[in-house]
């Protein structure tokens, strides 16, 4: 019991001081981790050098792959410099076993530790809020962290005179997966590969189990930090399941080839600490055995970066980027200038879809903006840019002289679907800021105007097989109609006092922002019908399946 209780206690100082280690080197560096995380993934060296500085410094690779997450969805990292930080931060959890190696074993640790946790302590108290106070937490994290390894120490020396792990399971392939399989379960019971290494290699310094075993461990254990991140990514955005699913497969990978490696690297481990001057204690010899095949792994995965990408890029799609993806715009056409106008005619329809989707939403609402008009918006503005980019390579085709008056036309409609799309939104933000209206004519205004707009916005469909062009023109009369009596409904409820002046306000910017929509979704109606019109006469006979869905 005993030893049972100072196995416990140990882990228990030992994950502490990770904890206040990595919150307080977190606190202290402050912004400026971000910065060096967002600045350093310029190129594959400077994102594995980042990588593996960082998870160095506060001991927390999943705090780092959390991190990549975020900056992936924020737009600030592509996916390519995600993996080579989460490469490069599989290197640098390998300095928990040096520290464990170079320090647990060779010294008086309460002789270090003690010092340390009593001056990070008062530097904690002394400098609450302040940026030394993080240092002192982070140093007082050390201290508990050198004493957890002195207790694991003193609970596994104890432990050896009765157990012995290696002679009871042998060191065939079956039983070396089975202390694969442990050291994994340890990463995933306790959430920390560091602790997971720590056990193994105290367990392995104190004689309970033998060296090939523990280097067995070892790799369960790296491998078992995906399961942070996996976990992390249910529910999550495609980006963050992507990030989850590199980290695994690039652990995974490494796992599988350390362990067919292992009874070749066992033999020459010690050959290898040797050569570089190093001690050949168990701890020593592991330590250098977990970073030899994370190097290792970082090599052979390196060249397969750029198609892990692409696979990665078409799983865990959503619905909204499968949304954002082109339908008609196919490369292949843009040197046929006409089938190219024709494709794009109809991609110019989808994003007007998606408009008048965000515009009649954000009309209909009685609350903010909802993530389906924040997603809307991202889709239609990737869409907006593709059928730039396809006008521009079609206009390098060199487009016959009828038809080139008409593809500025088609940008122009982009700009009238992208202003309501703007606008949408901003109806949406304002509705957050709009209180109910008590008075009976202002509210049967109200309701009389957004019907108006919904009826403006829904006929200005020029792919429907009833839409006329004067029928939305004359909705759109209306609705200015509609418009100039809610505004002289709304100043009479202010002047009578019904209405508050910001109530007032509120209302008059949002009722002239749906009006702008109508217009706008008339004007883009209007101008696709003719693009589309002036499209399909160029469009040889028996060729409109030519554009069919790319």
């Amino acid at each position: 019991m005993h030893m049972i209780f100072g196995l416990l206690g140990g882990l228990g100082l030992f994950l502490l001081g990770m904890r206040l280690m990595t919150d307080g080197l977190r606190l202290a560096a402050g912004n400026t981790l971000r910065t060096i995380i967002a600045r350093s993934t310029g190129t594959v060296l400077r994102g594995l050098l980042s990588g593996a500085f960082i998870t160095a410094l506060v001991q927390a690779s999943s705090a780092l792959v959390v991190a990549s997450i975020g900056f992936v969805n924020a737009g600030l990292m592509t996916l390519t410099q995600a993996i080579t930080l989460i490469y490069g931060s599989n290197v640098g959890t390998t300095m928990t076993g040096w520290l464990v190696a170079m320090v647990g074993f060779d010294i008086d640790i309460k002789a270090l530790a003690l010092p340390m946790l009593g001056l990070g302590m008062v530097m904690r108290v002394a400098g609450s809020g302040k940026r030394y106070g993080a240092v002192g937490e982070a140093l007082a994290g050390f201290g508990l962290f050198f004493l957890g390894i002195d207790e694991l120490k003193a609970a596994f020396a104890g432990l050896s005179n009765t157990i012995n792990l290696d002679a009871i399971t042998g060191s065939g392939p079956l039983e070396m997966l089975l202390f694969v399989g442990f050291g994994f379960l340890l990463t995933f019971l306790m959430q920390s590969s560091s602790a997971a290494l720590a056990i193994t290699l105290t367990a392995a310094s104190g004689g309970v189990v033998g060296l090939e075993a523990a280097a067995a461990m070892v790799i369960g254990a790296n491998v078992g930090t995906t399961s942070t991140a996996a976990m992390a990514a249910l529910g999550a955005t495609p980006n963050a399941k992507r990030v989850a699913a590199a980290h695994v497969i690039f652990n995974l990978l490494t796992g599988v080839v350390a362990f067919l490696l292992l009874p070749l690297m066992y033999i020459h481990l010690a050959d290898v600490a040797l050569l570089l001057h190093m001690d050949t204690g168990p701890a020593t010899l592991l330590a250098l055995f977990h970073t030899l095949f994370n190097v290792l792994g970082v090599i052979l995965m390196l060249p397969l970066t750029r198609r892990l990408v692409r696979i990665l890029e078409g799983w865990f799609r959503s619905h909204e980027e499968d949304e954002a993806r082109p339908r008609y715009l196919d490369s292949t056409v843009t040197s046929t200038p006409v089938m190219a106008m024709h494709a794009l005619a109809m991609e110019l329809g989808r994003i007007g879809a998606i408009a008048r989707r965000m515009a009649e939403g954000a009309i209909s609402s009685e609350q903010g903006p909802s993530a389906r008009l924040q997603a809307d918006k991202t889709v239609l503005d990737t869409l907006v840019d593709a059928t730039a980019e396809f006008s521009t390579a079609t206009q390098r085709g060199h487009l016959p002289k009828d038809l080139d008056g008409v593809l500025p036309n088609a940008l122009r409609v982009t700009g009238y679907y992208t202003i309501m799309a703007e606008l949408a939104i901003e109806v949406a933000n304002l509705q957050q800021n709009i209180q109910p209206v008590h008075d009976p004519e202002v509210a049967a205004e109200i309701a009389r105007f957004k019907g108006a707009a919904v009826k403006t916005i829904t006929s200005a469909n020029s792919e429907a097989e009833n839409f006329s062009a004067q029928e939305t023109a004359q909705l759109l009369a209306n609705l200015n109609e509609a418009y100039s009596h809610l505004k002289a409904a709304l100043l009479r409820a202010g002047t009578r006092g019904d209405l508050t002046p910001r109530q007032m306000v509120h209302h008059l910017e949002q009722s002239s922002h749906i009006r702008k929509i109508g217009e706008e979704a008339e004007k883009g109606a209007r101008y696709l019908i003719n693009f589309t019109s002036q499209t399909a006469d160029n469009v040889p006979a028996g060729t409109e399946s030519v554009a069919a869905p790319a």
